[in-house]
Order: C-alpha cells, then structure tokens, then sequence
C-alpha cells in the first residue's frame, strides 16, 4: 500500500510540476529559469548532477553500477506562439507556448527520476536522464553530444507525445521513425515600376507565383513515387504600394526527406527549377539552403526493446488503449535533433499517441490551441521505468486512466518534493 501511494505521489508531482512549467515557458537557448528549476529538483532528490552544453543537465543513478548504462531524452524549449488554449494554466509570457509539449517530456523524465531514486538500490546497472535545451531548431542535441552527454552511455531513448495517433498507442518503428528536414530562401530579383507600366518591368512578383507552382513537380515527376519527400512553399514576401510593381520578392519554404541524400538531390531540383523558372520571367534568382536534421533512425535491437517494455509495462491491466501503434505509415514527416543521438549510439525513438476522445481532431503540436495530455504522464513513466528494470505498481483494473486523472489533478499535493523548487510566479 505505501508502494502504492509513493507511485501516485510520483505521478501527482509530474502532473503539478509540468502545469507550473507550461506556465512559465522559454525559448531555444533561453531555458535559464527552466534549467534551474530542473537542477533544484534533482538535487531535492539526491541525485547528482551536471551542467551541459551551458542549459543542458545529465543526471545519474548508480553510477557505480556495472552493465549496460541506458539515458533517457526530455527537451525542454518553448515556441514562439501566442497561447489560446484557454487552460488554467495558460503561458504567462505573451508570444510564448509549450506549443509541442516539452513541458510534459521534462516533468515526466523527472517524475521518473523520483520513482528512480527511491529504487535506486535495485537498478542492475547505471541510468543517466538527460534534459536537453533547444531541440525547436536550435541544434541542442549536437551542443549536448559536444559537451560529452554521450560520455560512457551505451544505449538512449526518447520519446515525442503525438495527437494524431490515439491516446496511449506507441509508434516505434524499426528504421526511419521522422523525417530530416531543411529550409530554403529564394531571392528574385525584377525591375520595380508603375503597375500601368508592366512591360517596363520585370515582374518578381509574377515570377515568385510560377516559382512556387513548378517547385511542386519536383515530388510529382522527379523523385520516384516510393520516395517519401514533401517541399512545402510557406511564405512568399513582396511587400508593395497596390499601384507598384516591386523590385523583389522572396519566396521561402521547407523539405522533409526519409533518407539524408534525397536532401541534396531535392536541393538541387529547387535551385535548377527556381533559376530558370526566373530567366523565363526575366528577373535574376538567388536560391539560399539552410541544412537542419537529419532523419530519425531508430536501431533494430532497441526500437525491439522500446516496444516491448511498452507492452510490458501494461501485460494483465485493463488499458486496453495502451498498446502499439500499428496503423501509422513510418515515417512521420516532422523532424527531431534526437537523430543526432542515434547518428552517435544505439539507441531508440517513440511518438506516444496523445489524442484525447473529445476531440474529432485534437489541435496538433506547434498549434496555439494545444495542450499536452497530462493522461500521458503517468504510462510513459511506467514504460521508463520498465526500460531501466524497475517494477510498478499494478493499475486498479477497475479504473480507467481517465477516471484516475480526474480523481488526481496533481493541482494539490502535499509532499511535492518536485515542485517545490517551482515557483509559477518566478521571473523569467
């Protein structure tokens, strides 16, 4: 029974600590309040520390162990993006979200290191957490890996919460699990004039329209159909008086691939298509790429071990939900710096479905609707501890994980050895 109350205590602690944090969200390399709150947790904890890559923090439990020596993945940063959600727990920095869930992976991987701790005696071997800064594109991974997080780990998993798959589903694929992703700029460059006066012009605006159509047989006709691939335009910029025709327009957008080298070969399709789509308008073209991650591939051995202790981690309860994700088509076409880890050590990746019943069509991630499901909290500490070899407790048959959520709001709790380093009011 005292196991029992310790788990749930466990679980409340993540629940309260990760509303505090939605509250309080940071930006990519801006994680100076979140980081500190982190590491004032886990020293409340007893578990030793150490600062990486500056905001980064690597954590482990016995250390002195022999054996495979295992880490877990949270990151930690905000959006840019005014939060709607309409929570009790809204953002309060305007302009700010947990828009992806951050908040959720890092009050998680520190509800597991509570439980950790506590059993600390019985782990077989080392176990090392790793909260990772600026994963939205600020290359926080790679800043961590050469910083030395790496350093004597043998094997590391990670996970994403994910609307669009079910409440409690898990999608680890063996192989590619998301996409690699880049981004391009394209610069035209026209004369500028009277808009009665086309013929004197060399209309960038016009040429940026067409540019932005023919881009799009790059994925019809010139990959073969088996290559999974999107370019997407996402802005065009030709900002003019409505009686002037511009001198310039910009077009920007990005790319997702399955494979690293179908980056360079969309690339250059994007240069060749934008460059003599403009000499046929008459205006000059300048096509600018920005690499960003690279696919997620997730290894054989331990994408196996990753979905096995997910089912594991639910053998004989009444979580019906709770299983693999089979109907999902790998790989998911957004992109995570996790595959800097698994580029480095074996190791892998899960999206954990996050959707909730009483959305038709839940609000995605990067949405300044969402928010992420606390009912997440409580089965993805299981499934770490079940990847580090600790037992749970069992789940009440008789209660579903949405009766237990309402019956544990985690907004009062009594012992929260967590959260009490976590002032919602703190300035940021």
């Amino acid at each position: 029974m005292a196991e029992n109350c310790f788990w749930r205590q466990c679980i409340d602690d993540a629940i309260s600590l990760r509303r505090q944090l939605h509250q309080q969200p940071e930006l990519s390399w801006q994680e100076i309040q979140t980081a500190q709150r982190i590491r004032d947790a886990l020293t409340a904890l007893g578990i030793e520390w150490r600062a990486c890559a500056e905001l980064g923090t690597v954590a482990t439990l016995a250390a002195e162990r022999r054996g495979k020596h295992i880490m877990l993945r949270a990151d930690m940063d905000a959006l840019p993006i005014h939060e709607q959600s309409g929570v009790a727990w809204c953002s309060a920095h305007d302009g700010v979200m947990h828009a992806c869930g951050h908040d959720g992976h890092t009050a998680v991987l520190l509800g597991a290191a509570q439980w950790l701790k506590a059993h600390e005696n019985q782990l077989a071997h080392p176990v090392s957490l790793i909260f990772q800064p600026a994963e939205e594109g600020g290359h926080g991974a790679r800043a961590m890996i050469n910083d030395g997080a790496l350093d004597g780990i043998d094997e590391i998993y990670g996970w994403h919460n994910w609307p669009a798959i079910p409440l409690g589903q898990c999608f680890c694929p063996t192989g590619t699990v998301m996409a690699g992703n880049a981004t391009f700029g394209i610069v035209l460059t026209g004369v500028g004039g009277h808009a009665s006066q086309p013929d004197l012009c060399r209309d960038p605006v016009l040429a940026a329209a067409a540019v932005t159509l023919n881009l799009q047989q790059i994925i019809a006709r010139r990959l073969p159909p088996q290559t999974a691939a999107v370019v997407s335009v996402t802005s065009i910029d030709a900002v003019s008086g409505a009686t002037t025709i511009p001198a310039c327009a910009t077009v920007g957008g990005s790319i997702r691939v399955s494979r690293a080298e179908d980056a360079s070969v969309i690339g250059a399709l994007i240069t060749q298509i934008s460059q003599d789509t403009a000499a046929s308008y008459g205006v000059q073209c300048q096509v600018t790429h920005h690499p960003r991650y690279q696919p997620t591939v997730n290894h054989p051995e331990q994408a196996d071990i990753a979905r096995q202790c997910w089912l594991d981690a639910f053998s004989g309860q009444d979580w019906k939900a709770y299983r693999l994700d089979e109907q999902s088509a790998a790989p998911i076409m957004a992109s995570e710096d996790f595959s800097y880890y698994l580029n480095a050590i074996p190791g892998a990746f899960a999206l954990i479905g996050a959707g909730r019943e009483a959305f038709c069509a839940p609000p995605p991630c990067h949405s300044p609707y969402y928010d992420f499901n606390d009912q997440l909290i409580e089965p993805v500490i299981r499934w770490f501890s079940q990847l580090c070899g600790l037992p749970v407790p069992a789940q009440d048959s008789e209660q579903s994980p949405e009766q237990d959520l309402e019956q544990h709001p985690g907004q009062r709790v009594s012992h929260n050895v967590m959260a009490r380093s976590f002032d919602p009011n703190a300035d940021t």
